[in-house]
């Protein structure tokens, strides 16, 4: 590091006043006659003069008093060019300052002073450069390595010799590392909450951190942030945040952390990237088990990659929020019960098929995984289980969670009426339920028990047929819209939202099913009939 004290050094100049400040960083070097070259000067250059410009003491001592309230490094006199010796008023100024302050004698012209400066200026820059490349490709190999946001804090952390966090745009933790000194909670929960101040407001710069524990070595830098369409402020999709371990971050730190976070990006994106290819994988999985086109041992191989053994379980969840929503919440809490599986969408529902431990610390895993859904999600989750199976014959689990999903979506409501309100009360509303099982199903039972038989097929064409032939131009229609009316437990209005038109039509096309089956909808009795008719040629498919 080029410092006045090092300059003077390898110069043979004498250091005449401020040896206290004679080491901090010289961070170029200027050449000015001005009495106040201060508005060209942005802080920590050294200043090169002849005192023209500052003739009489006043002047010398407001000179120096300018050059120190704008944090220069230093100043170099020249001598012989109308100032013979370094002004008494000059250097008591700066010594009253500890400001930097040496002789330039004539024999040694300013060029040679910025030449020196400039050369070791430079080597120093392509030093840290070349430091910093080293750490990026460091960095890059791990990204590319898929080694995770961890690895990445790792390193970084160690080559900065500090503590490293990596969080959300909303100030939630991602990662954490430290090098020597651990970063006090109180201080990881008070940069979160800025993080989370910031994100409300719309913020989206580089800032120090004011904490206490903090002050004077952290940076908090932005991650990737793009402009949103819709012209409100940018945001940045996650914060990197650098903490030293003593002291504050120096040239290189800063130089580094700038470039990693374009590597904190491409992990992010990395990993956007994956997730959405797994859950794409796991949604054609799951949907081909459902459908029965995948089965045996090709189903129990396309299991595999997902960490699935010999024998799976499926778990079925709903809310009254979008499917996807409970795709991310279940995936995010197999996450955090470390429980290898596929985690996929079902249509307003969200499916996963989980390692087929034993019937009980199957049923406590689903009630906990339910548990945390319901707490991301914020509202009441149902959830079902079936039963561990062997890989192969996976989806007779999944269908007995959802025939017990099912199941007990119509036993919440005792009366099964669709009434003038909208239908049965608000699950919301409701304690949280608890897993449904294999002992929920009853009658559901009985229809697994026939699935892939003629039987089956029998069962449901005796009720759905007439849909089928009796109005063959509209018949998708009539039974999309009795689904969706049987699911949303008879409201007319909810029902309606999930068919995109107006309520007016559905009712005329409940009525049209009434008359083409000759059953009564507002039968709790006909209705379960129905549900399992639906169910049931879904599982002859």
């Amino acid at each position: 590091m080029l410092t006045v004290r090092a300059l003077c050094r390898d110069l043979g100049l004498e250091l005449l006043a401020g040896a206290d400040a004679a080491d901090a960083p010289i961070r170029w070097v200027h050449i000015s006659e001005e009495d106040d070259p201060t508005p060209w000067l942005s802080g920590g250059e050294l200043l090169l003069s002849t005192g023209k410009g500052i003739a009489g003491e006043d002047a010398q001592r407001a000179f120096v008093a300018r050059l120190a309230d704008h944090g220069l490094a230093g100043l170099g006199l020249g001598t012989g060019l109308g100032i013979d010796t370094v002004p008494a008023a000059l250097l008591d100024a700066a010594g009253e300052r500890d400001f930097p302050l040496f002789e330039v004698p004539y024999d040694m012209p300013f060029i040679a002073v910025t030449e020196r400066a400039f050369t070791t200026l430079v080597n120093e820059n392509y030093a840290v450069l070349r430091r910093s490349i080293a750490a990026q490709e460091r960095l890059q190999r791990i990204v590319l390595s898929e080694r995770g946001l961890d690895a990445i804090a790792a390193a970084l952390a160690t080559q900065i010799g500090g503590a490293l966090l990596v969080f959300d745009g909303r100030g939630q933790p991602l990662a954490q590392r430290r090098f020597r000194r651990d970063v006090p909670t109180e201080a990881v929960a008070a940069l979160s909450a800025e993080l989370a101040t910031r994100a409300r407001a719309g913020t989206a710069d580089p800032f120090a951190p004011g904490h206490g524990e903090l002050a004077g070595r952290a940076l908090a830098l932005p991650v990737a942030t793009s402009p949103d369409p819709g012209g409100r402020p940018a945001l940045p999709q996650a914060w990197l945040v650098a903490i030293k371990d003593g002291g504050g971050l120096d040239e290189f730190d800063r130089l580094l952390l700038h470039q990693a976070v374009t590597v904190v990006a491409l992990e992010l994106l990395r990993r956007r990237v994956a997730g959405s290819t797994e859950r794409r994988l796991a949604g054609d999985v799951l949907a081909q088990l459902a459908s029965g086109a995948l089965t045996g041992g090709e189903l129990a191989r396309r299991l595999e990659p997902f960490g699935l053994g010999a024998r799976v379980a499926a778990f079925a969840f709903a809310a009254a929020v979008p499917g996807e929503r409970i795709e991310n919440a279940l995936d995010a809490a197999l996450h955090d019960e470390s429980v290898a599986g596929l985690a996929a969408g079902a249509g307003d529902l969200a499916c996963a098929l989980v390692p087929g431990y034993a019937e009980e610390e199957l049923f406590e895993l689903a009630g906990r995984i339910q548990g945390r859904v319901a707490e991301r999600l914020g509202t009441v989750v149902r959830a079902a289980a079936g039963r561990p199976v062997p890989a192969g014959e996976a989806r007779r689990t999944y269908h007995e969670a959802r025939c017990a999903l099912d199941a007990g979506a119509l036993g919440a409501s005792p009366d099964g009426a669709a009434n003038g309100n909208g239908g049965a009360r608000d699950v919301a509303t409701a304690a949280p339920p608890r897993v449904a099982t294999y002992r929920d199903l009853g009658s559901f039972q009985l229809l697994l028990a026939l699935q892939d038989t003629e039987a089956l097929r029998l069962y449901c064409d005796s009720l759905l047929g007439p849909l089928d032939n009796g109005d063959s131009a509209y018949g998708g229609e009539l039974v999309r819209s009795l689904e969706a009316f049987i699911e949303c437990n008879g409201q007319w209005e909810a029902a309606a939202r999930r068919l995109y038109c107006h309520r007016h039509t559905l009712r005329y096309r409940i009525r049209r099913i009434e008359e083409l089956t000759g059953r009564d909808l507002g039968s709790a009795r006909d209705r379960i009939e129905f549900w399992l008719a639906l169910r049931g040629r879904e599982l002859a498919a």
